[in-house]
């Protein structure tokens, strides 16, 4: 009767366990159309409501660093955001849109992403400017969603 106790306990804390594994497994599918569907939220609210938009997409821990286009070196939250604010007057209009990207899941809280992303960009002299760049970032999910938590942008030279 004893062992029959044992093996019940085991079969018990075996068929918890598998259940725990699943409930925590990688659900790839999931990740790659939710971080999708953020970065292209991002680029839509930054043309709709300026540069300034980011800040609702960027992680604001200390963890986060940005190495933007024309830098050499990784900025915190606080330069990105002054940089932002500061380039935020001197534009009219931008928009932004995706020719490549690619979501690349690691767990169920952090992906890594990369992509070639076009720009066109109106400053409030009137003048057009249109980029392509090649970015690349690390995408983590908070309370209040999935944040860019660090990556690297170069601007891609015309050809």
């Amino acid at each position: 009767m004893k062992r029959i106790g044992h093996v019940t306990i085991i079969l018990i804390l075996i068929s918890c366990n598998k259940g725990q594994k699943n409930s925590n497994a990688l659900d790839k599918r999931a990740i790659v159309q939710n971080v999708t569907q953020m970065l292209n939220d991002y680029h839509k609210d930054i043309g709709q409501k300026g540069l300034t938009a980011e800040f609702d997409y960027l992680d604001q821990s200390a963890d986060f660093f940005w190495v933007p286009p024309g830098y050499e070196i990784a900025l915190s939250y606080d330069s990105v955001r002054n940089i932002l604010e500061g380039s935020a007057k001197a534009v009219r209009s931008i928009e932004f849109h995706w020719d490549t990207l690619q979501i690349f899941p690691l767990s169920n809280e952090i992906a890594n992403y990369s992509g070639i992303v076009s720009s066109l960009m109106i400053d409030t002299a009137g003048i057009e400017s249109k980029r392509s760049m090649i970015e690349s970032g690390t995408i983590i999910k908070r309370e209040n969603g999935w944040k860019l938590l660090s990556g690297q942008s170069r601007v891609l030279l015309a050809e």
